[in-house]
């Protein structure tokens, strides 16, 4: 099986690593000298297990011969940027999104004319070097059928199969939207706090003892998070509160922290942007992940102010685009609100 991993990261490269054993592995990534090592070098994973493998690495999509799978790693706000270049690239096959949050699937299918699948990835790694890459937590991946693209349970099984192969994790399901959903509502509780805090996921997201203790936050906007789920009419697979309890105890630090500290645009649009958004499709009030929500988009819109003579202030435009309210994110087929 030819696949293409797009974006290079810490989770596409130990896509790219560990399928490149088993798989003819192209890595499709943005600067040349990113390509140049992994075609000199290899990709080297250390952590769970230790081994270096060889896929390609292009930065021009005609580098890139057609593949059966390809799956996106890319953060969630570099998705129609990375996936419109490769969009011809899998006529035959099906493009997998490995991303964080809701929406990301809805982003690749304008771009990508045929199969996507949704899939929720667990595992996490740190990016050491541009070829090299350390396993961390070793989880699976659930994968599942995009609905509106009817795409066949069999391919899903086959891409599943062949993550097992690679020595990797991951299970095909039916339905994979109570799995993304369990993922989305702790991701977005812990991110969140994370970035508005600075602290990495550690034992005090969970403590529940003093008044001040962040768990008992934590734990609120997980509750919130499984009354917009039940509102959607999503059952969700696995207890978000369960997983942040497990997650508290590696001191990892959430992709949002990282973004936050280096001042650049989080996906918090795709995470507890998109709860408030689905809580205000089906009338559910989300106060909680609102209010984070709009303190992150004014963190980030912290990082263009400066104040301009007389008195007069001005937000300068980083991100190049107007507005960075929810309304700004849509879902397939919908008009953004007012």
């Amino acid at each position: 099986m030819r696949v293409c991993i797009i974006g290079c990261g810490s989770i596409g490269s130990l896509y790219a690593a560990y399928l490149a054993r088993v798989a003819e592995v192209y890595a499709f990534v943005r600067r040349d000298e990113h390509a140049l090592a992994i075609n000199k070098e290899g990709l080297r994973v250390t952590g769970k297990h230790e081994f270096t493998s060889y896929p390609r690495a292009a930065t021009n999509p005609a580098d890139i011969p057609e593949c059966d799978l390809g799956i996106v790693c890319t953060k969630a706000t570099q998705t129609s940027e990375a996936v419109a270049p490769m969009k011809g690239h899998f006529s035959g096959g099906a493009v997998l999104s490995a991303q964080n949050g809701l929406g990301g699937e809805d982003v690749i299918a304008e771009s990508v004319p045929g199969y996507i699948m949704r899939g929720t990835t667990f595992m996490s790694g740190t990016r050491h070097s541009d070829t090299h890459v350390q396993l961390e937590l070793d989880r699976p991946i659930w994968i599942g059928p995009y609905e509106p693209r009817s795409t066949p349970y069999a391919m899903v099984k086959e891409a599943a199969e062949l993550i097992v192969r690679s020595g990797l994790k991951a299970e095909a399901l039916e339905d994979a939207r109570p799995a993304q959903w369990s993922k989305l509502i702790f991701n977005a509780s812990v991110n969140s706090v994370s970035a508005l805090t600075e602290l990495p996921h550690c034992r005090e997201f969970a403590n529940e003892i003093d008044f001040s203790d962040l768990g008992f936050l934590l734990h609120d906007l997980i509750e919130e998070g499984k009354r917009v789920a039940a509102g959607a009419g999503v059952q969700l697979r696995d207890d978000p509160w369960e997983m942040n309890k497990v997650g508290a105890q590696t001191d990892h630090p959430p992709s949002m922290l990282y973004d936050v500290r280096h001042r650049l645009r989080t996906e918090v649009d795709f995470l507890g942007g998109a709860i408030a958004r689905e809580a205000r499709r089906h009338g559910i009030e989300a106060p909680l992940h609102t209010a984070l929500y709009r303190l992150i988009k004014g963190k980030e819109l912290s990082w263009q102010w400066r104040s301009g003579s007389h008195g007069d202030q001005q937000v300068l435009s980083k991100f190049g685009e107007k507005g960075t309210g929810i309304q700004n994110v849509r879902y397939r087929g919908e008009q953004s609100s007012p």
